[in-house]
């Protein structure tokens, strides 16, 4: 499955995402956080912390890690009906790897 498949899938075509970026909506919403979310984090590895779910809400806590950059902060919430995300919230710090001598 391609990454269009997958959001298609997963999200709710009129989703609403806040984030400290601003609020995003909608699929062209989604694919302009991932796409950003790859420019910071360029070919990243991901690890899941923390993840939690109670009904219809989702918590997940993240580190990534990608290029010269990486994330220990990441956190994102969800509010999921009929089997896909209608809201979610975005929020991580993307940090610079320290150059070794």
């Amino acid at each position: 499955m391609n990454y269009k498949d997958d959001m298609k899938k997963n999200y709710s075509e009129n989703c609403i995402i806040l984030t400290t970026k601003g609020k995003f909506s909608g699929y062209d919403g989604i694919t302009y956080l991932a796409e950003l979310l790859n420019e910071e984090l360029p070919n990243a590895k991901f690890e899941y912390t923390n993840k939690l779910v109670e009904g219809k809400i989702a918590f997940l806590e993240w580190k990534g890690e990608g290029g010269n950059h990486y994330v220990n902060d990441g956190t994102d919430s969800f509010v999921i009906e009929n089997g896909r995300v209608i809201a979610q919230t975005i929020h991580y710090t993307v940090k610079r790897k320290s150059k070794r001598n």
